[in-house]
């Protein structure tokens, strides 16, 4: 993994597929013996910067860090750093690179954490930037359909709710139309469709193709995987708009038996109430899964860009 020390990570496609995969490989060495890297980070320090809330990615994060024995500095709001004194992304970053080994930023705006990356000397990870790319997601995403499905080629994905503002959604398509035979069934409200470059990425993509569709019960049959989304509040400048969209795909028990048997379920998190919680127990449903294998892949992503000894 030396290829990836030093390096940052902006969008899915900065790793080539090779790369991806042996960052993939070393995610599952790790989850099949975690007591072996407990020190693999010894004396590195990682600085979270995190503009705006976040629960999975930011302790996902710290916890691959402490796993790995190294240590964490950051803050997880905007009003808690210097930025609510009008310091600008560069400043900061460069100040922060004085302290850390490695950064991760999230940030409401997009394009932030590239502003960051060139201005500093350390590695720096975009954990997500407003509606536009969420990589390390990406990477976990990628990791559960290989580690459930056994490959990432010939899959019939569904995508389902807020495909217009969906970070994630657009970060997986991008990522998995670079294999071959993809078929992908885009289902949201007309106000939600997938935006164009979205659908460029996969007109550009390995074979890829795709169906939209405005119900969730017309893919279930034919589906592969299931990645549910939230409507997100924080992205609609209309309350009224979002009231009116945010129960538009409700994924229960009943549709569930429509599905096939082998679909599994996916979610980036946090649900609100697109998916009832009588799914949980379905052994279709692995998005807990997908959650914990967002700390191993960012393990290994951290000590590859490290350039530690695996």
């Amino acid at each position: 993994m030396g290829t990836l020390q030093g390096r940052d990570l902006m969008e899915p496609l900065d790793f080539s597929a090779e790369e991806s995969e042996e960052l993939f490989d070393l995610s599952m060495r790790i989850m099949e013996d975690p007591k072996a890297y407990a020190r693999a980070c010894d004396g590195k320090l990682l600085a979270t910067l995190f503009y705006e809330p976040s629960t999975r990615t930011r302790f996902s994060f710290e916890a691959a860090m402490l796993r790995l024995g190294g240590r964490v500095i950051g803050f997880s709001g905007e009003q808690s750093s210097s930025a609510a004194k009008g310091e600008s992304i560069a400043d900061t970053v460069r100040t922060v690179a004085c302290y850390a080994d490695i950064a991760v930023m999230r940030h409401p705006k997009e394009g932030a954490p590239l502003v960051a990356a060139q201005s500093s000397d350390i590695p720096v990870i975009n954990g997500g930037d407003g509606g536009h790319q969420h990589p390390t997601q990406t990477l976990t995403d990628l990791l559960t359909i290989r580690k459930e499905k056994g490959r990432l080629s010939h899959l019939r994905v569904g995508l389902c709710g807020d495909l217009k503002f969906g970070r994630t959604v657009h970060s997986l398509i991008k990522a998995l139309s670079r294999y071959e035979g993809m078929e992908f069934y885009l289902i949201s409200p007309e106000e939600l469709v997938v935006p164009e470059y979205a659908r460029k990425d996969i007109a550009n993509g390995n074979g890829s193709r795709c169906m939209e569709l405005t119900r969730m019960q017309e893919a279930l049959p034919h589906l592969d995987i299931l990645y549910m989304t939230r409507v997100q509040k924080e992205r609609f400048f209309n309350e009224e708009d979002y009231v009116r969209l945010k129960d538009s795909y409700i994924l229960d028990a009943n549709k569930m038996k429509i599905a096939s048997p082998d679909m599994i379920v996916m979610h980036p998190l946090p649900r609100v109430n697109e998916i009832a919680t009588e799914v949980d127990d379905d052994p279709r449903a692995v998005y807990f899964k997908q959650a914990k294998n967002g700390m191993y892949v960012r393990m290994a992503l951290l000590m590859s860009l490290l350039g530690v000894e695996n």
